[in-house]
């Protein structure tokens, strides 16, 4: 887990994105995270965490259901839902934490 600190503890936003493959609301929210990432460019990192390959990880954080977004910024938990959301939201929300 000392990778996922170094990931976190950065001066822009990281949206996380908590997902299952098996989830049917991973696809479209993978499409809304490409739209989030396209419009912010490198004012945000935006990372896909599939929660059955990072088990650990996934339940250190509770992530309970997927989706779950989760921002961090300077390595501190500024927001976190679970649930879709749709591009322009995310990116307000990420604009807010910029």
């Amino acid at each position: 887990m000392s990778k996922f600190g170094e990931l976190i503890d950065v001066k822009i936003p990281v949206l996380l994105d908590f997902y299952a493959e098996w989830n049917e609301q991973s696809e479209p929210m993978h499409l809304v995270l490409r739209d989030v990432a396209a419009a912010l460019g490198d004012k945000v990192k935006v990372i896909k965490i599939d929660v059955n390959k990072n088990q650990e990880l996934a339940e250190a954080l509770r992530v309970k259901s997927t989706p779950t977004l989760i921002i961090y910024k300077n390595g501190e938990m500024k927001w976190r839902q679970s649930g879709e959301q749709d591009a322009n939201t995310l990116i307000d929300i990420v604009q807010d934490y910029m």
